[in-house]
């Protein structure tokens, strides 16, 4: 269902709770209040996208992209701010089978926007690694410092610390390669 027709059925619901109210049923008025409140709050979290998330946290990966994928048209059933978020989740869960793949979507992601600090700290990471991986080294660092900057609640300290001790690592090798070939 789209997002606007989503706040008009909320209006209603909340114009018929007030009727009700008015006409002396206080119980069903409230209960009616409260049911068209939920319908607002999906306006603004799709619950298709909850639910992905709740599958990602306890890290099932299958279950989330098969809620993912009842998202037919994101540009009509999520408003602006929550695009963003829907191409970081396809992101993540595509980094698990391709992760060459998945870059496109993290840099969709960073275009459409993000509120969170830590999710675009998130997605600079994963374009880090994806970059580091193509052995690209100026855009990994580039990427690293961004997602440093990003991190301000350190939640992915770790992640970048070791991010750089592997760039370090991929120095050594490329050296080690250099003088085995003299």
């Amino acid at each position: 269902m789209p997002n606007y027709i989503r706040l008009i059925f909320a209006a209603i619901v909340l114009g018929a709770a007030v009727a009700l109210m008015v006409f002396g049923f206080w119980g069903w008025g409230i209960l009616s209040v409260f049911l068209s409140i939920l319908i607002a709050v999906t306006f603004f979290y799709n619950e298709y996208m909850l639910i992905a998330q709740y599958y990602l946290r306890k890290d099932n990966m299958d279950k989330a992209a098969i809620w993912l994928n009842r998202i037919k048209n994101a540009e009509t059933q999520l408003f602006s701010g929550q695009q963003g978020y829907y191409n970081l989740l396809i992101g993540l869960i595509e980094s698990r089978k391709a992760p060459l793949q998945s870059e496109k979507y993290f840099k969709k992601a960073l275009s459409l926007g993000m509120t969170m600090d830590h999710n675009i700290a998130l997605a600079k990471l994963s374009l880090a690694g994806i970059a580091m991986a193509k052995r690209n080294k100026r855009e990994a660092t580039l990427y690293l410092q961004e997602a440093k900057k990003a991190d301000k609640n350190k939640l992915l300290a770790d992640q970048i610390k070791m991010m750089k001790e592997q760039m370090g690592q991929m120095d050594r090798t490329v050296q080690q390669r250099n003088y085995r070939q003299f």
